[in-house]
């Protein structure tokens, strides 16, 4: 079977699967997705934006009533340019209309079972079924446990969260490892601004590596209005900048000048801007400096897809960059420590184990520099391994889709 006939067959499986349910309600059916923690993430913004690409890929006929919890910062604009039928909710009215009148609640990416209490509190008043897509878990409670055990599927974006899951006693029928949703974005570009801006800053296309710098513990009093200062998590940030970015910068020095390529040091949130400049530009050598380039402005997922699929490859220490770069191709080194959650070992179920560093483990911080650096000697080869990847990654998208697709189905025909 060629790949033309399978993509058909698979289109043609998922829109059967929705047929018997609208020929019974004269309606499409309705998926509440619970998803959108922030805005002030590239990486948070790219949970619904690569949920909502994937309903739309693998063929979910479904009427989308969106309840999020922030979508500032152009995060709703995005949506409504990529995806103009969904329906954002704007309040507790519509929260309550939407329990009464979907017909299935999909929870998407996140840190952690997020909605957690109002993913129960559906279950409790609608006693409608529901499914949970690629989150991580680390701490199981009582309530917890009993509401992903009821789902219709609970999957996990790294294999390390399904083991919690398990020990803890979550006994959901369908569960297993699932790739956080931001794989899901192919189609989400903004060509014209990322053009603009490799014009700008004499980047040329296939000639530069981006890298992300970041805090062990992101210094959301800097961005967020009313939040209090932490000064125990300041100060292990300000205990651990160093360490955590010196493999980062002789990446960068041994880059420009063992091979034509230039840096660009850019971020996945908005605090990460003026810690790019600190702790990665500033104390460069000045003939590197020469050949690196700092982003002083936040940008949308659109825009950093769009640079990110015209550069050679990505490295630092965030993680939805990286997801969004692997899930187009391109090539990404991910590290990361004791502070994260255990996202990051999504690497190694998906292949990339090699590309996956944990700087608590002194052991492996030599290994970080020369790692990048084979990428931008070896462009081609890196280019297949992370072709590897998403293979992987779109295989089991494929079989996900088509597990909510059954279930979506099913609860419509009930409705």
């Amino acid at each position: 079977m060629n790949r033309r006939t399978l993509l058909r067959n698979t289109l043609v499986t998922a829109l059967a699967a929705a047929l018997p349910a609208y020929a019974e309600t004269g309606r499409l059916p309705r998926i509440l997705l619970r998803n959108g923690w922030q805005s002030i993430n590239i990486g948070d913004i790219a949970h619904q934006l690569g949920i909502l690409e994937l309903l739309q890929k693998h063929g979910i006929k479904a009427e989308i009533r969106f309840w999020a919890s922030n979508l500032e910062n152009g995060a709703d604009a995005l949506v409504l340019k990529q995806f103009p039928d969904v329906i954002i909710l704007k309040g507790q009215a519509d929260i309550d209309k939407a329990f009464q009148e979907c017909d299935f609640l999909l929870h998407g990416s996140g840190s952690g079972f997020v909605a957690q209490k109002h993913v129960a509190e559906w279950r409790k008043k609608t006693g409608k079924p529901y499914g949970v897509y690629g989150i991580s878990y680390f701490t199981p409670n009582q309530e917890g446990i009993e509401t992903l055990t009821h789902a219709n599927f609970v999957y996990f974006r790294e294999s390390v969260s399904l083991k919690v899951a398990q020990d803890a006693g979550v006994k959901c029928p369908i569960m297993a490892f699932g790739p956080d949703a931001a794989f899901g974005i192919v189609k989400l570009r903004n060509d014209e601004a990322a053009n603009a801006f490799l014009k700008a800053n004499n980047l040329e296309e296939g000639k530069f590596l981006c890298c992300i710098p970041r805090y062990r513990w992101t210094p959301f009093w800097t961005v967020k209005k009313g939040r209090e200062f932490d000064a125990v998590k300041n100060a292990r940030n300000q205990e651990m900048k160093e360490h955590d970015h010196a493999q980062l910068r002789e990446a960068i020095i041994r880059i420009t000048r063992e091979t034509d390529c230039k840096v660009l040091v850019c971020c996945e949130d908005q605090t990460q801007i003026s810690l790019g400049k600190e702790i990665l530009v500033d104390p460069l050598p000045d003939d590197v400096k020469e050949k690196v380039v700092w982003r002083d402005k936040y940008w949308l997922t659109d825009e950093a897809l769009s640079v990110y699929t015209k550069s050679l490859g990505l490295f630092g220490n965030e993680m939805h960059s990286p997801i969004m770069c692997i899930a187009n191709g391109i090539p990404a080194v991910v590290c990361r420590w004791q502070e994260q959650t255990t996202k990051g070992y999504m690497w190694r179920d998906i292949g990339l184990n090699d590309w996956l560093f944990t700087l608590d483990n002194e052991d492996e911080m030599p290994k970080i520099a020369p790692t990048i650096l084979a990428i931008a000697k070896d462009p081609d080869a890196a280019k297949a391994k992370a072709a590897q990847a998403r293979e992987v990654v779109l295989k089991l998208q494929k079989e996900h889709m088509g597990v909510l697709a059954d279930s979506l189905s099913k609860a419509t025909a009930k409705a």
